[in-house]
């Protein structure tokens, strides 16, 4: 079975598994859900925990060992395996996978690993956990779903702000999903129950936010031109190399060209990433994206020193061209 961390306090009111998994990019989130699962563990009389550390060269022989102690005791336990790496190795995949099949009285088990790929998902000790228990993943807040989740939150202290708060707070916190509940908990410390003001927020909230790479690539598929000009300042005032982002948007303009040509990607898409790539591809045709995949190479030339010109600068156009702006608009028949 496999939720997400939204529906985990929903699952957790019907009843308890013996057996969690947790993973996924967002950190907080997969935190609060191991509060949840212990909070939930205790109300029902798991009284003890245990604690496995998988770090690189641990002996996993000594997982075996833990489930045949802990068959001996009547307390009720929750024993948790961390497994900060994602990947537990040759060993500890035939340890993982036995444990998923052990029924130890009294026990739960909570498993917690970061982000996974593709391949970790089909694993057989990831596939015989998951099948065995519950697997609660942490997805990322993406900056769509932001203002919806800093409403929730802001509720939690008796708080709420318009569409136009709160896109002005999203602003402000996104790509930091802890630092964006910090600032939510000093709203509540700092400012009176009820609605919150735009004014308000400039005031108590400093601005946090903090982009990956991968950033810029999701507001070319939004079509969010103010947003790309923000990322893309942000990264160039935090020192990302430019290098590797060229590179990440040429990788971009490769599998986008593939798809508009009526070509099957090359490398694997997540079912999500396909609709997101699919639906930028409608937007124009293949030789767009070649004639982008050049200007590129002209950025290229520009950070070597061989062209003049303005790395950033015409980074931004490329951005906005992909996002339907006319930099990159069909011409007319």
């Amino acid at each position: 079975m496999k939720i997400s961390t939204r529906q985990l306090p929903g699952a957790l009111r019907k009843g308890l598994s013996s057996l969690y998994v947790l993973y996924g990019p967002e950190t907080l989130l997969a935190l609060e859900a191991a509060d949840r699962i212990r909070d939930a563990a205790r109300a029902d009389g798991y009284t003890e925990r245990e604690v496995f550390f998988a770090e690189p060269g641990c002996d996993w022989n000594r997982l075996g060992a833990s489930a045949s102690n802990l068959s001996l005791f009547s307390t009720k336990r929750l024993f948790e395996i961390r497994i900060p790496t994602g990947k537990p190795g040759v060993e500890g995949a035939k340890a993982l996978t036995a444990w998923a099949g052990k029924q130890i009285p009294d026990t739960m088990t909570m498993v917690m690993l970061p982000e996974i790929d593709w391949q970790q998902a089909k694993s057989v000790w990831f596939t015989a956990l998951e099948g065995a228990g519950v697997g609660v993943e942490a997805k990322a807040v993406t900056r769509e779903e932001l203002p919806e989740w800093l409403a929730e939150r802001l509720a939690l202290g008796k708080q709420r702000g318009s569409a136009e708060v709160l896109e002005g707070l999203a602003d402000r916190v996104e790509g930091n999903l802890l630092a964006a509940k910090q600032e939510v908990e000093k709203l509540a410390l700092l400012l009176p129950e009820g609605e919150i003001t735009l004014e308000a927020i400039g005031e108590a909230v400093t601005d946090v936010s903090r982009f990956e790479r991968d950033a810029l690539i999701d507001a070319i598929h939004a079509q969010d031109g103010a947003r790309m000009a923000r990322v893309l300042q942000s990264l160039e005032a935090e020192g990302e190399p430019l290098p590797l982002l060229l590179w990440q948007l040429c990788d971009e303009l490769r599998t986008l060209m593939t798809v508009a040509a009526g070509q099957r990607p090359r490398r694997y898409l997540t079912p999500d990433r396909q609709a997101r790539v699919a639906k930028t591809a409608r937007r124009h045709d293949a030789a767009s994206f070649a004639r982008e995949l050049l200007r590129a190479h002209r950025i290229d030339r520009m950070m070597k020193g061989v062209e003049t010109g303005d790395p950033w600068g015409n980074m931004l156009e490329m951005a906005l061209g992909l996002s339907g702006r006319p930099v990159l608009a069909k011409e007319a028949a």
